[in-house]
């Protein structure tokens, strides 16, 4: 299968075009062949880095806000981690010019980097729950707990209208899910040391405020306790959209809202070819395979087994089909950003923002928003931050950003949330396990990844994979993240000391808590509020 089989060439006048029409200094650097010289297959997806990309695509910020009318403060490059939890600013929504398919193209293409300049950021989410009762946290708690953070540790507070609703520090931010779990968006760093000390404070500063509350975290993927009716809805006025939609599309949107966590890596890329790999890359081996097998950790329903060893993960499977899922076309030999903006164009809206307020599109079409005619708000021309927004309520197992979100693993324990990161970072960061990544997964039918998709949330590592089980597959595949970390050179093997014992044994964390549950723990769900407390 051909990598990209069409020309470069209609990419750059895309971005030509897109340089007449805001004024921007974008400049194209063509990225070199990068030759492994480990031993592989055939390389299943054609050329290597043979399409001139953007490998150091630089945005004139301040122009382009003027042409194109979005805020210049919130549109950053990397991560940015613009808090998820907070509106836009009124700034941001008067269009002076009407944005065209090739300036959603463009944006998404402004992610390129070159390689010194690639970053990682993690985010994870815990639930906070009240330690004499198990019971989940109130909102006037949580804010209380904001509050206490950001006054002790100097974060920037948050708000939505009255209501505390996140804080930021430098390029973190902690922000919170519909039902209250709390969730670190990590500031976009250099190696996995600084990955994990930041995780590390956090949880030290959340810790230190919250026990003076009578509060603890749980690390897990979901709620293993309460029922929805006992989780409180924060007051933040997407989540109200979202919660009246939802049961519309899916029987287990509700569920994925208020009682799952996740932990997550966001990853770099340097050209459109460098995303395509490391896409596919991803979606091969995260989507209810072998990350979720890995790291599966939601065994608890309501306080009994559920029959999963990742619930989590399979939520995802009817929430909403319209933004969710396995996303083939990634593997079409004609994938690349417009592709991508295409499928984003036809997922239907949640909201958009206007006048302090959010506004309800659901089910409408952001096509349509392009030429002014959403029903909701007729007449009105969408910003860019209206299309970052929008590609915030898509839900897909890896996401295109300005960079790639690497989803798909239940929240864990804080040993685990280092491992993630250093488990993508291995495979991703590193041109000779990428290229192995890809030969090994290259014969993987679609029928194949959806096999396993549907069965790696029931029986994890054990899961039959042709001659074999998952857990052959993912030492293979953990032992090419550690390779790849050694050719990092920052001695990092060690964070994948937990992944490589988890393949050694082939017990995932599930199983772990489920023989506790039938053992020690009498048929009782409560003592893992304080097995997996941080």
């Amino acid at each position: 299968m051909a990598l990209v089989s069409r020309s470069p060439p209609s990419f750059h006048v895309r971005i030509e075009k897109l340089q007449r029409r805001v004024g921007q200094n974008l400049s194209l650097n063509g990225v070199q062949s990068v030759e492994c010289n480990a031993v592989s297959r055939s390389n299943a997806f054609g050329v290597r880095e043979r399409m001139v990309g953007t490998s150091s695509v630089s945005w004139s910020v301040e122009s382009g806000a003027r042409v194109l009318g979005f805020d210049a403060s919130g549109f950053k490059r990397f991560h940015g981690f613009v808090v998820s939890a907070s509106p836009p600013t009124d700034d941001a929504v008067v269009a002076t010019e009407p944005l065209t398919r090739e300036d959603l193209v463009g944006y998404l293409a402004s992610g390129c980097k070159p390689r010194e300049a690639w970053r990682i950021g993690t985010e994870h989410e815990k639930f906070g729950f009240e330690v004499d009762t198990l019971r989940p946290m109130k909102y006037e708690q949580i804010a209380e707990l904001l509050n206490g953070i950001a006054e002790r540790f100097g974060w920037d507070k948050i708000m939505e209208g009255d209501y505390i609703i996140g804080l930021k520090q430098g390029k973190q931010s902690i922000s919170l899910e519909p039902g209250g779990q709390f969730e670190l968006s990590g500031a976009p760093l250099e190696t996995l040391h600084q990955t994990c000390a930041e995780v590390n404070s956090h949880l030290y500063q959340v810790k230190a405020v919250a026990e003076e509350l009578g509060i603890g975290f749980l690390g897990i993927g979901f709620q293993p306790k309460w029922g929805l009716k006992d989780i409180p809805m924060m007051p933040k006025g997407r989540y109200e959209i979202m919660r009246n939609y939802m049961p519309k599309v899916g029987s287990l949107g509700l569920d994925m809202m208020f009682r799952t966590c996740t932990v997550q890596v966001n990853l770099d890329f340097s050209s459109e070819s460098d995303m395509i790999r490391k896409f596919r890359a991803g979606l091969a081996l995260q989507p209810k395979q072998i990350a979720t097998a890995l790291f599966a950790n939601s065994p608890f329903t309501e306080g009994k087994p559920n029959g999963y060893l990742s619930m989590r993960s399979h939520i995802w499977k009817d929430t909403d089909k319209n933004r969710t899922g396995m996303l083939p076309f990634v593997f079409d030999d004609s994938f690349g950003f417009e592709n991508y903006v295409d499928y984003a164009l036809d997922v239907p809206m949640c909201f958009v923002y206007r006048n302090k307020k959010y506004i309800d599109c659901t089910g409408m079409s952001f096509r349509d928003f392009l030429v002014g005619k959403l029903p909701s708000i007729p007449g009105e021309l969408p910003t860019l931050n209206d299309w970052e927004n929008h590609l915030t309520t898509i839900f897909p197992e890896v996401r295109l950003k300005r960079y790639l979100e690497m989803r798909g693993a239940d929240g864990g324990p804080w040993r685990r949330l280092c491992a993630l990161p250093a488990f993508w970072v291995g495979l991703l960061y590193d041109d000779i396990a990428l290229q192995n990544v890809l030969d090994m997964t290259s014969d993987w039918t679609e029928e194949e990844r959806e096999m396993l998709r549907n069965k790696v949330p029931i029986t994890g590592l054990k899961t039959p994979f042709r001659d074999g089980l998952l857990r052959h597959v993912a030492e293979d595949v953990v032992n090419l993240a550690k390779c790849g970390l050694e050719r990092r050179g920052y001695k990092e093997m060690g964070f994948l000391r937990e992944v490589a014992e988890i393949v050694r044994t082939g017990v995932t964390p599930a199983e772990e808590l489920l023989e506790l549950y039938h053992g020690k723990w009498g048929g009782n769900v409560d003592p893992v509020y304080e097995e997996l407390l941080y």
